[in-house]
């Protein structure tokens, strides 16, 4: 038996070479199916995906006449040739209204070169051919429903392609089997000129060429014999390895029915099925989707898991399965509940499989890049919550429940992830390829990782859970600088979001100082936009403005950006201007600014901001001068799980070299008036589970360096915090007083929560609140009862403006 295939790094795969693919043929299914699952769990871990979706039949003549088909029919025995426009909307509202996010479209090949009856129902619509109804009708469900097409049509040219890619994210044709004698007399494609193999495999090379995401399979049980499935799937991974644009490779079984000409032939047993579809996971390897549809073998779903498979296709649960319609979809909350049984987790896709959702501008037309942004989460799956990151709405109850549920030891938690915990557990350093695989843990496996950081948390730092008592001040939202995602700073092109351009007077900021102190606040947090007119002395006079009016007053303050941007004004090196603001009052920095640390993403979202290599000399000096700082990330627009690995292993890199972070903040991406999500380029935020797993892979990545992970209530709510805490998290940041910055991108969870307030929290969740210092030290109890009996602040008075003295001429970065 043929295990090399085994490892569990499915970027190491070594591909099954054609011989050993035929050596297959003999082998105990068994052992086959044993084999193919390790592959399958090395690559996709414990998710079986489908697509929620509608079938919409747009017409079921065809010139062909497969023995087996009951979906084509003769004009006579039709109402119409083809559905109508509004017949096709119709059916794709249905399913817009039960949250289906696809519309496939199943049709006979060509009816019109067989049919005179097809051929005037397409002059009488204004349409010279089947393909050119069939991209209006596409067009018209996208435009009127949101539905995303994916097209079935058969045999296609180069033009047919580039036409379907602009109105359909994806397409595909079933080559069924390569062997040409399944095409002579007597046999299931005889009569069939669309079913020749060579013609099949054109349209699939051209689809390769037209950089289109395509659909394949293999249809078993027709007469063909195991060598000659082995042929058709190595003709599939050729053309595969050659564009990359097999999306997915279907293996379904022919099921006798009555009224075609093999209505007494056998079908094939479930054994054979198993061997077809441990064959090809095996020859397709660990990353390919290999599916079986859940309907043709309803009581041997288990079986097929166990076999290789990762997903189930498409399911409707308005539409039958027009091409086999005495076997009806399962409902998906028994499809769920079978896929759990088998250990697995049933996760959406979109008609896009995540790889290609991942690489949109490769493989899919720009008409289609917003709506797939919006239906999708950071791995390229549906994101299904109604939550978003600052939204008043509550988290899933499933991933709730999976947050707080004990997870199993059994084999439902893949042993990949039990090896990569207990590395974390360990303090060893991570690959990325290990915090991606953490990232996209579904049912146990998330479970498993929320008590394994939660495990940590409690042996760093046990049952307190930490707050300062603060006040943010936002001294200016005026900005010069083009960040895609912020809807706090005010510049050109922002005027229409929320609030006024403004620019606090010292005055205001004293005044707001000496209230924060009044109401026992032991730090301001001060960030701004990067005004015009702003200079390296403008922030050194900020920082001596506090200090005169509460010297005792810690000043965490200016982003790694408003560092770069003050020591350049000032022609001055980083650690001598960060030296200059460290004796003017300045006593810790936030590292915000971060984003994603990886610049690819950076050149799209903030382009004239720092870049990653900035970012990391402005901390690096910070640390060497004495002056620690947080670190953060800014998750869930553009970016992948990739990028949240490589940013999170830059700050583990950083923290082992300088020691000066204090603690991880992750900051879910608020979308709803962010400019980048405004334009249709970007997700809406991560998912719930995504948002828990950042502060629980967090702790883990990051472990045992950066001793405190903070959950932001701002954006995750309260019961998100919770779950957190739960997760990892030991530390609820500051209570702010004015925060604007969430809130000016849509966030609704309040602009304060006073310590009063977070400690009943704390007591009520059976932790233990302790008001800290900036730095974790201990904060004195007469301040600390300051804060229990602050009264509300004075409601600051916005926009309020300064004048500024003109700005020295531009100077060369340092």
């Amino acid at each position: 038996m043929i295990i090399a295939m085994q490892n569990s790094n499915s970027r190491m795969h070594t591909p099954l070479s054609e011989s050993a693919a035929y050596d297959l043929i003999n082998q105990p299914i068994s052992s086959l199916c044993k084999t193919a699952a390790q592959l399958r769990d090395a690559g996709h871990g414990e998710v079986v995906s489908y697509s929620r979706k509608v079938f919409i039949p747009l017409t079921q003549l065809c010139r062909d006449v497969c023995h087996y088909c009951t979906f084509a029919q003769t004009p006579r025995k039709m109402p119409a040739p083809y559905l109508s426009i509004q017949q096709v909307v119709d059916i794709a509202r249905q399913g817009a209204k039960t949250q289906c996010k696809e519309a496939l479209f199943t049709l006979g090949d060509k009816p019109e070169l067989r049919y005179r009856a097809a051929r005037e129902a397409l002059d009488e619509m204004g349409y010279d051919s089947t393909i050119s109804y069939l991209i209006a009708a596409c067009k018209a469900v996208y435009e009127e429903t949101g539905l995303i097409p994916h097209v079935n049509p058969g045999l296609l040219t180069r033009d047919d392609l580039l036409q379907l890619r602009t109105v359909s994210a994806s397409q595909g044709i079933m080559l069924e089997n390569v062997s040409p004698r399944l095409c002579e007399p007597g046999q299931a494609h005889y009569g069939s000129p669309d079913k020749h193999p060579e013609a099949r495999l054109e349209t699939l090379r051209l689809a390769g060429e037209t950089r289109v995401p395509f659909t394949s399979g293999i249809l078993i049980g027709i007469g063909e014999t195991r060598r000659e499935r082995i042929d058709s799937l190595l003709a599939l991974r050729k053309l595969d390895q050659e564009f990359g644009h097999i999306q997915e490779i279907i293996v379904q079984n022919f099921r006798p029915k009555p009224g075609t000409l093999m209505a007494n032939a056998e079908a094939p047993s479930l054994e054979e099925h198993l061997w077809t579809i441990a064959a090809a996971r095996l020859i397709f390897g660990p990353d390919a989707n290999i599916q079986a549809p859940p309907n043709l073998q309803p009581e041997g779903l288990k079986q097929l898991i166990d076999a290789g498979i990762n997903d189930w296709g498409g399911v409707s649960p308005i539409t039958p399965d027009h091409v086999n319609p005495e076997a009806p979809w399962p409902h998906l909350e028994a499809l769920s509940v079978a896929t759990e049984k088998a250990g697995k987790v049933l996760a959406e896709r979109l008609t896009v499989y995540p790889k290609y959702v991942r690489e949109l501008a490769d493989w899919v037309d720009p008409g289609f890049h917003t709506r797939i942004l919006q239906l999708s989460d950071g791995h390229g799956l549906a994101y299904t919550d109604a939550w978003t990151a600052g939204s008043q709405t509550p988290p899933p109850e499933k991933i709730v429940r999976q947050a707080k549920q004990a997870p199993c030891s059994g084999p439902a938690v893949h042993s990949e992830v039990s090896a990569i915990l207990s590395r974390a557990q360990a303090g060893r350093t991570l690959t990325e390829r290990h915090i991606e695989r953490l990232f996209q843990a579904h049912g146990s496996a998330f479970s498993t990782i929320c008590q394994a950081a939660d495990e940590v948390r409690r042996h760093v730092n046990g049952n307190d859970v930490t707050f300062v008592v603060n006040r943010n001040i936002n001294y200016t939202n005026i900005c010069g600088y083009r960040c895609q995602f912020c809807a706090f700073a005010k510049g050109k092109g922002a005027e229409d979001l929320r609030g006024k351009p403004y620019d606090l007077p010292l005055e205001e900021i004293q005044r707001r100082v000496l209230e924060a102190w009044e109401r026992g606040a032991t730090e301001v947090c001060m960030q701004g936009g990067i005004h015009p007119s702003y200079t390296g002395e403008t922030y050194k006079e900020i920082c001596e403005t506090v200090k005169a009016v509460v010297p005792e007053m810690h000043i965490h303050a200016f982003s790694p950006l408003e560092i770069w941007q003050g020591a350049e004004t000032l022609n001055m090196p980083l650690k001598d201007y960060l030296l200059m603001l460290k004796e003017s009052g300045l006593s810790t920095l936030p590292g915000t600014a971060a984003e994603i640390l990886d610049d690819e993403i950076r050149k799209i979202i903030c382009v004239d901001k720092v870049t990653t290599d900035q970012w990391m000399q402005v901390m690096r000096s910070a640390h060497q001068v004495g002056l620690k700082s947080t670190s953060t990330i800014m998750f869930g627009h553009i970016e992948g799980y990739k990028h949240w690995a490589r940013h999170l292993l830059l700050l583990r890199e950083l923290q082992m070299e300088t020691g000066g972070i204090t603690e991880f903040v992750p900051l879910p991406f608020v979308h709803m008036e962010s400019p980048i999500y405004r334009k249709g380029r970007a997700r809406k935020g991560p998912t719930f589970r995504e948002a828990i797993l950042m502060h629980a892979v967090g702790r883990l990545a990051l472990h045992p360096h950066i001793p405190n992970i903070q959950a932001s209530w701002v954006k995750m709510g309260v019961t998100g915090v919770e779950l957190c805490l739960n997760a990892g998290a030991n530390d609820l940041g500051g209570t702010l007083m004015n925060e604007t910055i969430s809130r000016s991108a849509g966030a609704s969870h309040g602009q304060e929560m006073t310590a009063p307030t977070l400690e009943s929290l704390l007591i009520s969740m059976g932790r233990t609140p302790r008001q800290r210092s900036t730095a974790y030290g201990s904060v004195p109890e007469h301040l600390q009862q300051r804060a229990r009996e602050a009264k509300p602040p004075i409601q600051a008075i916005v926009p309020l403006m300064r004048k500024h003295a003109k700005r020295p001429r531009e100077v060369a970065h340092v």
